[in-house]
């Protein structure tokens, strides 16, 4: 029986529910007990750190452009919530929602939102490449960790990253920030093993592990811990506790708790 209780993390935010990276996600990740909260940040033109995926704006704010062509002040105006509940308008009945909930959000303010929260909770970041900025993203992103001290040992923050050269820049500007390198591809584990840090931890798709369970056991046979992306099933999760990950980042925060309580009983 799996003796690892990996830690929850809400994939932006609790985004099964509520729209991706916005605080209304957040917020209901953090009510449910989600023991970390993941986001993709991007630059914009005046160069504030947002958590936005796509880097163009038409799925999440319906409308054409670019996140690192805006200024933070044009994303400000947009509604990144509505793609989620088109139909929200026709109802009479529903409470009116707070705004703030509902725009861009800087990861500053995300930040800020969990340095304030009465327990530790902790962030992954994952830097979004190609990018027309290139490594200029890192480097704002670990000044802001350094605004924070969180570019420490011990802090709460995790920087993840599809990019090899992307983590080895957050390395040399913060030897002591955790990193995450993500994995999507089976072939690119035997290259990235030879040369990822000895602490780096491997983050692994869901989907690469139910296509390719003997990369799924070679990963774990390395002795790194594993954070898998995105686990949103029951038998997803299953397969996540016999390989032991040490995270589990999900779409669905409240589901996977309530299936861990289950298993494991309540969490201390």
């Amino acid at each position: 029986m799996p003796t690892v209780r990996p830690q929850v993390v809400a994939h932006r935010g609790a985004s099964h529910e509520l729209a991706e990276h916005t605080l209304g996600a957040y917020l209901e990740a953090l009510g449910a007990g989600a023991g970390g909260l993941e986001c993709d940040v991007r630059l914009t033109a005046d160069g504030h750190l947002v958590c936005v995926h796509d880097r163009d704006l038409r799925r999440t704010a319906a409308t054409k452009g670019f996140v690192s062509t805006m200024d933070l002040a044009d994303l400000s105006e947009l509604d990144f919530a509505a793609w989620k509940n088109p139909w929200a308008d026709l109802d009479d009945e529903a409470p009116d929602e707070d705004e703030n909930l509902r725009g861009v959000l800087t990861l500053r303010k995300l930040l800020e939102t969990v340095a304030d929260y009465d327990r530790r909770v902790e962030v992954a970041i994952e830097t979004k490449h190609p990018t027309r900025y290139g490594g200029l993203v890192e480097k704002r992103l670990v000044e802001m960790l350094r605004d924070f001290g969180w570019d420490r040992a011990g802090a709460p923050v995790r920087v993840m990253s599809f990019s090899f050269t992307a983590l080895q820049r957050v390395e040399r500007l913060a030897p002591e920030i955790r990193l995450v390198q993500l994995l999507d591809k089976p072939t690119s584990w035997p290259m990235l093993r030879r040369v990822i840090g000895r602490d780096w931890i491997v983050g692994p798709g869901i989907k690469m592990l139910r296509d390719h369970p003997r990369v799924g056991e070679s990963i774990a046979r390395s002795g790194r811990d594993i954070h898998v992306w995105t686990v949103n099933k029951e038998k997803d999760l299953e397969r996540c506790l016999d390989l032991g990950v040490a995270a589990v980042i999900s779409d669905r925060p409240r589901l996977m708790l309530d299936l861990l309580e289950q298993r494991f009983g309540p969490d201390q």
